[in-house]
């Protein structure tokens, strides 16, 4: 029997936002839309995560339009997916049920199939809820497990600790958590699994390790989704692949590689070779290059790479015996584990088709490539980028001290922003933490859930005040004022899709709605 393996296709959320800060228009997504039609993908991710902010920020356009309008293209010949944030949905702040049950029903109401749920915490309580909505509105609920590691220790923070007579934690991110989190989800009612790495740090034999397991202990599908910012993109696809997973994430040719997913082209050469079957049409996904291409020209103002992989139909270009040989020596080495020479023939078929190189920064810090950015902005607009070094170094304590969290947005931003601060602190001879942010108050404190390994007590009454943890606490949540706007006489959300834009952005709904409201189209 023919193995199948199933795509979902990122290009138009995750693969815009990785490649052009997700400021791809309504109009550009309309072009692409008869081809993804079809394509017959899988699934198409294309809503959450990003677009609903920025599309409402930067293109003055309607989040619940967009899911609509793509919907109605599309119809139900692929899965339309979309990502959240389990109980923070799509933006930084824990919502009480109701708010979580709306969000889910208008998102199904609107075109969505599946809900890509996932906890920044690894925190299965906080993705409860949308689980049970998701599946009673009759949508998929696809559970992802994030996947992180634990902090690298200097040879010297080792040595300090012994001399001290200290000792390091014991790994608390081993095969068997990831799997125990998985399980747990499953248990939820999870339809799929997602092996989730956010930031492309997961080796190829890491990958085969989990995937191995996963798909011996659920029952359920499992996707892989990685990115190939630090270099294992494409290797751990392949080594995931090998390893029997279900479905696994690309991205169209031109939106591919660097700090986006491995390409769709790349990974049918490999399945060809290998007699996997993918259930698309590379002829359409090769027209739809070319327009993809012209997208990336017509936004290159926002391109961070602004290079072009070369050319390629893989049902029409004869790839060079050499490079070849690398696609089959490739999937050997996937076969036989052997992860040096799997990312070395990976790396070899990159650099042909002209990706971008490996980010060796975020490779050897280990931290997501938007969390090193976010730390440079913020030692920029303070004058102060010599102490990058300096705050990039107490990443690990400060996460040991917060309860080791993964580093996933949003969690990941507060974990940035608390190092900078502490880092400005020691530049000043000043105690850490004297001045913590409101959102490291409420991770230490535990409102955004448990994290991976308890906050010490003392840590927490130095933080908070308070030894005791604190969970969020529902009840005590106020829902957004839905201004009267006296110049039209009707409440500014004037229906429960803008109630929600208001619940979930304020600010920006605030003034996307104003403006539409001044600007009727």
């Amino acid at each position: 029997m023919i193995r199948k393996l199933l795509i979902r296709d990122l290009t138009l959320r995750d693969g815009q936002q990785s490649a052009l800060a997700t400021r791809m228009s309504q109009t550009q997504i309309d072009d692409l839309l008869p081809y993804y039609k079809e394509a017959g993908f899988y699934a198409m991710e294309v809503w959450g995560g990003a677009v609903p902010d920025s599309i409402m920020r930067y293109l003055g356009e309607n989040p619940w339009e967009r899911l609509e309008k793509i919907k109605m293209a599309i119809g139900d010949t692929s899965k339309l997916a979309a990502l959240s944030r389990g109980r923070n949905l799509l933006g930084y702040d824990p919502y009480p049920d109701h708010i979580i049950k709306g969000f889910c029903r208008v998102s199904i109401e609107s075109g969505l199939d599946i809900m890509r749920i996932f906890d920044a915490l690894n925190d299965v309580e906080n993705i409860k809820s949308t689980v049970k909505y998701v599946k009673r509105f009759g949508g998929i609920a696809d559970c992802a497990v994030c996947y992180t590691l634990d902090p690298h220790h200097s040879a010297v923070e080792r040595i300090v600790a012994a001399l001290h007579g200290h000792s390091l934690h014991k790994p608390v991110f081993t095969n068997e958590y990831f799997i125990d989190k998985a399980l747990q989800m499953e248990a939820l009612g999870a339809d799929m699994i997602t092996l989730k790495d956010m930031n492309g740090l997961i080796p190829p034999a890491r990958t085969a390790e989990l995937i191995r397991l996963l798909k011996k202990n659920l029952k359920v599908p499992v996707d892989f989704h990685t990115h190939c910012t630090s270099g294992y993109g494409l290797a751990s696809v392949l080594s995931a692949i090998v390893n029997g997973v279900d479905i696994v994430d690309t991205n169209g040719w031109y939106f591919a590689g660097g700090s986006a997913a491995p390409a769709i082209e790349l990974v049918y050469v490999f399945c060809k070779k290998m007699g996997i079957e993918l259930d698309v049409n590379m002829e359409v996904i090769s027209k739809m290059n070319a327009r993809l291409l012209a997208i990336r020209k017509e936004l290159s103002a926002f391109d961070a790479v602004r290079e072009f992989p070369k050319p390629f139909n893989p049902l029409k270009d004869k790839i060079p015996t050499e490079v070849d040989r690398f696609f089959n020596d490739a999937i050997e080495a996937a076969r036989k584990d052997k992860e040096e020479d799997l990312l070395l023939f990976c790396h070899a078929i990159e650099e042909y088709f002209n990706f971008p190189q490996p980010n060796e920064l975020v490779k050897q810090s280990q931290i997501p490539e938007s969390m090193y950015i976010n730390m440079v902005a913020q030692l920029k607009q303070l004058g102060q980028l010599d102490l990058l070094e300096k705050a990039m170094s107490l990443i690990p304590q400060v996460r040991m001290d917060a309860g080791l969290p993964p580093l996933v947005t949003p969690i990941s931003r507060i974990i940035a922003a608390q190092a900078v601060s502490c880092a400005l602190e020691q530049a000043k001879e000043c105690p850490m933490y004297s001045h913590p942010s409101n959102q490291f108050i409420s991770l230490v404190k535990g409102e955004y859930g448990k994290t991976p390994i308890p906050v010490e007590p003392e840590f927490r009454l130095k933080i908070t005040g308070s030894r005791d943890e604190v969970a969020y606490d529902p009840s005590e949540y106020e829902m957004q004022e839905n201004p009267l706007v006296e110049e039209w006489g009707v409440p500014l959300a004037e229906n429960e899709k803008e109630v929600l834009l208001l619940e979930l952005f304020p600010m920006m709904a605030e003034t996307f709605l104003i403006k539409k409201k001044k600007n009727p189209q």
